[in-house]
């Protein structure tokens, strides 16, 4: 049977928007559409864009930017509030860091910065990922959760929103890997680092969600764990956010 909504949604100054309704969570029931939204950043959208958002009816966006990316590329747009939970990015920095000491990146580097990236998630940023299930609990109107390209700390985000909803880890993973198929990065990168590394960047891997798994796994003994123990997410907040999310 065809799905009532499109998961992608073509705003043309943003590449990475959609839905995330329509997989199937606890207990056989689905996903909300129109509820939760994942995207790379709004900073681009024109005025020409903006009938077809507001169409959506969302009231939030939960920005996981560091600071001066915020700064960077800024938006305001009519109705819409926005929340900073800021996730500083460190990959690029430690990949300056080590050309600055004359090493020569690779990809193979690269990849297992991204991999190290995701362990930090789960480790160094509990409070943001805990305010965002927290927010969903408090204001659940359609929200919108990005990030620059809406590929890592949205998509962390995304796996444990869709881990919380009871959907498989296999969909978890396929929505993750969407990515790749969406998202289009800049022509001209202000990076500056070179394009076997910025390949790996722009793309995203099951490796990298993986070792998020893995040391979820590692110092919480589980995914339900890392929730109770880290997030503040235990059993009544997990059936709240199911009733409010799941249909």
């Amino acid at each position: 049977m065809k799905p009532p909504f499109t998961r992608s949604l073509p705003l043309p100054e943003t590449s990475n928007f959609r839905d995330l309704g329509g997989y199937t969570g606890h207990a056989g029931q689905t996903v909300k559409w129109r509820s939760l939204f994942r995207s790379d950043h709004l900073a681009a959208l024109q005025p020409g864009d903006l009938a077809d958002f507001h169409a959506l009816h969302i009231r939030y966006a939960v920005d996981f930017r560091g600071d001066a990316e915020r700064q960077a590329q800024g938006y305001s747009l009519p109705d819409l509030e926005q929340i900073a939970l800021p996730v500083e990015p460190q990959v690029v920095q430690r990949a300056r860091d080590l050309l600055d000491a004359g090493e020569t990146l690779t990809a193979a580097q690269t990849h297992h910065l991204m991999e190290d990236t995701y362990a930090a998630f789960v480790l160094h940023n509990q409070p943001q990922f805990s305010g965002f299930l927290r927010l969903l609990l408090e204001r659940p109107a359609p929200l919108v959760f990005h990030c620059t390209a809406g590929k890592d700390r949205t998509g962390f985000a995304a796996a444990l929103l869709l881990e919380v909803l009871g959907v498989s880890r296999e969909d978890i993973m396929q929505d993750y890997l969407l990515t790749n198929a969406l998202y289009r990065h800049p022509i001209q990168s202000r990076l500056l680092l070179p394009p076997d590394a910025l390949q790996v960047l722009w793309r995203v891997h099951p490796d990298f969600l993986n070792r998020a798994y893995q040391t979820m796994q590692a110092h919480y003994g589980s995914v339900d764990g890392y929730l109770r123990d880290a997030l503040g997410i235990g059993d009544a907040e997990r059936e709240q956010l199911r009733s409010l999310y799941l249909t």
